[in-house]
């Protein structure tokens, strides 16, 4: 999925090394500034030094001019603002809008206004959604870096995120994620050995398969794990075909 952060008049050198060290540790490294305060911003110590191993992301970055500029090559944009506003774009939070965006959408930046005022309006209405992170009613005020890492947590969750550090690594490489048609196709073969078996009633289903379909698709199965269901399926049927003693 080409992900793209971009960040809006920028004035903060240090903001911009951390939203690269926050980008990179999610597995990111697409970061355009569009007319931050610095013309150097990505060459300061400070940037630098907040980037703690995240030179390269920096390196990588471009600084544009416009935020047209930036956008290039990008068909779906996500403004991150703190209130909805009026005649914009539908705003939801990263968790409930993000697996859709992931399953729907081929390109994705998400855009960040300046630390002091946030994103422009017009800015905002450039966009096809907006983000708000929930944030206690007493105090709401993230800090830029902070708020990307947030983002970018929510959308590596939603592309699938990363196994854990010292776990199985092979584990989804061996076959890769299933997609849509394999886990339809796995789904076909179990509702007709669940009917074989005398466990579904084709005249009265009621919700049995959209039910697991939706627990199927929660546990994001792996290829492999789609050959296996398969062999389940199988023997379920095999074992009902067998004659009765």
């Amino acid at each position: 999925m080409k992900t793209r952060f971009i960040l809006v008049h920028t004035s903060h050198a240090g903001n911009v090394g951390a939203a690269a060290r926050a980008m990179k540790v999610m597995g990111f490294d697409d970061l355009v500034l569009v007319a931050p305060r610095w013309a150097d911003v990505l060459r300061r110590q400070e940037a630098i030094d907040r980037a703690s191993g995240a030179s390269d992301v920096l390196r990588k970055a471009r600084i544009v001019a416009s935020l047209d500029e930036a956008v290039q090559g990008i068909g779906y944009l996500c403004a991150t603002v703190m209130t909805p506003r009026d005649f914009g774009p539908p705003t939801f939070t990263p968790r409930e809008h993000l697996s859709g965006t992931a399953a729907s959408q081929s390109s994705v930046a998400f855009v960040f206004g300046s630390e002091r005022y946030g994103m422009r309006n017009e800015d905002v209405y450039r966009c096809h959604a907006a983000l708000t992170i929930p944030t206690s009613p007493d105090y709401g005020s993230l800090n830029l870096a902070a708020a990307i890492q947030v983002v970018a947590y929510e959308w590596r969750t939603a592309l699938g995120g990363f196994g854990p550090v010292g776990g199985s690594a092979g584990e989804e490489g061996a076959g890769g994620k299933a997609d849509a048609s394999e886990v339809a196709g796995m789904l076909r073969h179990w509702e007709q050995s669940l009917t074989d078996i005398g466990f579904l009633d084709p005249a009265a289903p009621k919700k049995l398969m959209p039910r697991l379909n939706r627990l199927f698709n929660r546990a994001q199965l792996t290829r492999e794990e789609i050959h296996i269901l398969r062999g389940v399926a199988k023997a379920m049927a095999a074992a009902a075909a067998k004659p009765s003693r």
